[in-house]
């Protein structure tokens, strides 16, 4: 095989095995629903493909995704959204029942072989609130605003330190 065509092979994969690892997997509680934050790389152009599943007792749950079938009981209760670099799911109506080992995984599409993926234990008991913590590790833009225009409106004398 041609050298270069070997080198261009094995920065392709490398590239498809990088860009779309998973970097994280938290949970948290948001009212009476779970939600889960994946947070992975995204240094591909190629579509993501995803699954989040709950494995309770033994048994796989597929919950949301694009690569398997998700349960019919869990098709009413899950909301998903999805920006750049992470994929939220909620699970509504979350109980002691929900419990267990929670995965997300990413695969690229056209790429079987290539997965990435990471898992959470959950437990209805040992979860935090999601509020304090998705305001400032989701959107930190308005915290920034607010301490670069402290000096302007200081100056302004609409505020005083």
């Amino acid at each position: 095989m041609n050298p270069t065509i070997s080198f261009a092979l094995l920065l392709t994969v490398l590239q498809v095995a990088r860009g779309q690892k998973v970097t994280s997997l938290t949970a948290c509680l948001v009212d009476q629903s779970l939600r889960l934050d994946c947070r992975h790389e995204n240094s591909t152009t190629s579509p993501i493909q995803y699954e989040f599943s709950l494995t309770r007792e033994k048994k796989k749950h597929v919950l949301y995704g694009t690569m398997g079938v998700p349960e019919h009981s869990y098709r009413s209760r899950t909301n998903f959204t999805s920006k750049y670099n992470i994929k939220v799911l909620y699970l509504s109506s979350f109980t002691t029942k929900d419990e267990g080992t929670y995965t997300c995984e990413l695969r690229l599409s056209g790429q079987p072989p290539i997965t990435s993926s990471k898992n959470v234990s959950v437990l209805r008991d040992k979860l935090v609130k999601c509020e304090g913590i998705s305001l400032l590790a989701q959107n930190t833009s308005w915290l920034l605003l607010l301490l670069l225009s402290l000096p302007l409106l200081q100056a302004m004398d609409f505020i005083s330190l």
